[in-house]
């Protein structure tokens, strides 16, 4: 799973779970997707998203990993159809640090619909197919490698049976396209963001307490599975605090698996060469560039990327492979706007 119910302050309300990130080209200017509430947290649940809840787009403008640039979606309740309507709010400078940030209203609609808005720019939210995909059995396989300090153990199973745990799934996406003339400018010269979503919660007290934080993929499958305290305390805090937080603890996870495999001559300079690139956890991307996320570098993150191999593979210094790809989802991304999958 890439972010799927990856703690157990997410799993509380899956409505509030970040299941993935995604920033790509689109049509007119720079795509922003992350998906929630995943079909996978079963029939019990609540669908949709929390009308206490906002679920924001956090951009980097200058590469100090703190945000300058906020689009912050709430929502109200679900009517008898299932709709719920939201607003789209843009918070700039010290603004889009603060919780209590009014920001500017730019969009307002209801799910399911496509809404425009000033300066070329529109947003959609709904229940779309889930894109990503994963094999159970080497998602689990990897996961307690990391934990335990040993190598991958895939001896029990058949690639030839490997299996899309996600197939036939769905999730609810909010997806935000900004137009190019709205954005480049912002970006400075060399057009580089880094970008992260958050999902928060409001609190009795007032505030808003985060629940979950998504940037590059597959961050929790490779180091939080077997450590569920490690996966909640990831949520919590800015990227620009990862390194001085996590740091030592992935480092030693990383090490561990490298030394098993004797793929590295001083294991733990490797891993601290894994972990300066994965913190602070935040998706780098070149405005106006084709995304892509994969062995040859992270330029934002596709609908299509095969971010497992990747990650797996990049973390533990040896080739791993889920032994599937994009034609294992249920339904294809498309390429016309809102560009996730359609439902099952």
């Amino acid at each position: 799973m890439s972010h799927h119910l990856d703690s157990p302050i997410a799993r509380q309300d899956p409505r509030l779970d970040i299941t993935d990130l995604y920033v790509f080209r689109g049509e007119r200017g720079t795509v922003f997707v992350t998906n929630h509430s995943h079909s996978l947290a079963g029939d019990h649940v609540l669908r949709g998203l929390h009308p206490e809840g906002t679920y924001e787009f956090k951009i980097d403008l200058n590469g100090d990993a703190v945000e300058d640039l906020a689009y912050r979606f709430t929502f109200g309740d679900r009517d008898e159809r299932g709709t719920q309507a939201y607003q789209v709010r843009r918070l700039a400078g010290p603004e889009a640090r603060e919780a209590s940030a009014a920001g500017t209203l730019i969009a307002q609609g209801r799910t399911g619909e496509t809404v425009e808005f000033d300066g070329g720019g529109r947003a959609w939210v709904g229940e779309a197919g889930d894109p990503f995909w994963i094999e159970p059995d080497v998602l689990h396989a990897v996961g307690k490698a990391f934990q335990e300090g040993t190598t991958i153990d895939l001896s029990g199973w058949n690639p030839a049976e490997a299996k899309n745990a996600f197939a036939g799934h769905t999730v609810y996406s909010i997806v935000l396209e900004i137009a190019d003339e709205e954005l480049l400018p912002a970006a400075g010269s060399d057009r580089t963001v880094g970008v992260w979503g958050l999902a928060s919660l409001a609190t009795d007290a007032g505030g808003r307490r985060p629940i979950n934080r998504a940037g590059l993929p597959m961050i929790h499958p490779l180091f939080t599975q077997l450590n569920e305290d490690l996966g909640d305390k990831l949520n919590t805090n800015r990227p620009a605090e990862d390194m001085e937080i996590h740091g030592d603890t992935v480092t030693t996870m990383v090490a561990g698996v490298v030394r098993a495999y004797g793929t590295a001559e001083d294991p733990e300079a490797y891993a601290w060469a894994v972990v300066s690139k994965i913190f602070p956890n935040v998706l780098p991307y070149t405005i106006g560039t084709s995304a892509f996320f994969g062995f040859a570098g992270w330029n934002g993150r596709s609908l299509t990327d095969n971010a497992p191999d990747v990650m797996f593979s990049f973390a533990g210094d040896t080739p791993v492979t889920i032994g599937i790809t994009g034609r294992s989802v249920t339904a294809e991304p498309t390429r016309t706007f809102p560009y996730v999958p359609p439902t099952p």
